[in-house]
C-alpha cells in the first residue's frame, strides 16, 4: 500500500445531555415515569476522507473545538466513528493526550515498562532501551519520583521518549509537545525529523504555525467538522489563517 493511513468518510455523532439530573434520586422519578434521557445531537466531524502516504509529514489545523484531535483519537483507535472507516498500514505509536497510559501513582521508572508493554514492547526490549529513554527525557533524577508529581512539561518529555524509542510506522503527536520547554520541542523535532527520514508517517496536531510549517510537508484545515481544504502545509495554513 501506498498510503500509510485512509480515511473514508468519517463522521463522528457524540449525544450531549439537554437536561441535567443532579441526583440518584431524580433519576428513578424520570425513569419510573418511562422518561429516558434527552439529548441534542452533535456532529464533531462530518464525512471526512483523507489519504496519508507514508512517509509524509502531515498537519491537522483548525480552530479549537474543530474536530482535530477527536480525528487523532478515531486513528488511534480510540474512538470508533460513527459511520466510515479508517485503515492503517504500518504500527502506529500515538502521543494524543498527556499523560495517557500513565498510572499516577507509580514511577517515572515502573512507567516506562508500562507504556513499553501498552505499546507491545518486551520487558527485555525496554530494559535494553531504558537508559536511553531516561537519557533523552532528561528525567534522570526524577526516575524514581511518582509520575502525579511531574509537572506537564515532564509527562510529556516521558511520553515522547518512549513513543519514539522505537521507531513506529506511524507517529501521531497531538498539542502535548507545546508544554515542554524550547530546548526539548527543538530535540522532539529532530527526532521526528530523524524518524521521517527513516520513512515513518507523523500526523501532527498543533496551534503553532511555525511547527507546522517546519515539520509537515502537507496539512489539512477542519472547520466545524468539515474538511475545507488539504494541499501543501504552508498554504493551507495561510488559508486557514486567512491571509
Amino acid at each position: 500500500m501506498d498510503n500509510a493511513v485512509e480515511i473514508k468518510n468519517v463522521s463522528m455523532r457524540f449525544n450531549l445531555a439537554k437536561e441535567r439530573v443532579d441526583n440518584i434520586k431524580e433519576w428513578m422519578v424520570r425513569k419510573l415515569k418511562g422518561k429516558g434521557p434527552s439529548f441534542d445531537e452533535f456532529w464533531a466531524l462530518k464525512n471526512i476522507s483523507i489519504d496519508i502516504p507514508k512517509g509524509d509529514s502531515f498537519a491537522l489545523v483548525g480552530s479549537n473545538g474543530s474536530g482535530k484531535s477527536t480525528l487523532l483519537k478515531i486513528i488511534s483507535g480510540v474512538l470508533t466513528p460513527t459511520q466510515g472507516s479508517v485503515q492503517l498500514n504500518g504500527s502506529l505509536a500515538p502521543l494524543i493526550e498527556l499523560g495517557a497510559g500513565f498510572d499516577m501513582d507509580l514511577s517515572g521508572r515502573e512507567n516506562i515498562f508500562l507504556n513499553g508493554a501498552i505499546l507491545g514492547y518486551s520487558k527485555k526490549m525496554m530494559q535494553e532501551k531504558y537508559d536511553e529513554i531516561i537519557d533523552f527525557s532528561e528525567l534522570k533524577d526524577f526516575e524514581d519520583v511518582p509520575v502525579k508529581n511531574y509537572s506537564s512539561g515532564m509527562m510529556a518529555r516521558l511520553g515522547f521518549s518512549i513513543a519514539t524509542i522505537v521507531k513506529p510506522d506511524i507517529l501521531i503527536v497531538d498539542e502535548i509537545l507545546s508544554v515542554g520547554d524550547h530546548a526539548f520541542q527543538e530535540k522532539c523535532s529532530q527526532r521526528m525529523h530523524d524518524m521521517m527520514s527513516g520513512g515513518t508517517t507523523v500526523i501532527l496536531v498543533s496551534h503553532d504555525e511555525n511547527t507546522v510549517k517546519r515539520i509537515c510537508r502537507h496539512a489539512a484545515w477542519i472547520n466545524k467538522g468539515n474538511l475545507m481544504c488539504i494541499g501543501d502545509s504552508d498554504e493551507i495554513v495561510d488559508k486557514y489563517l486567512g491571509r
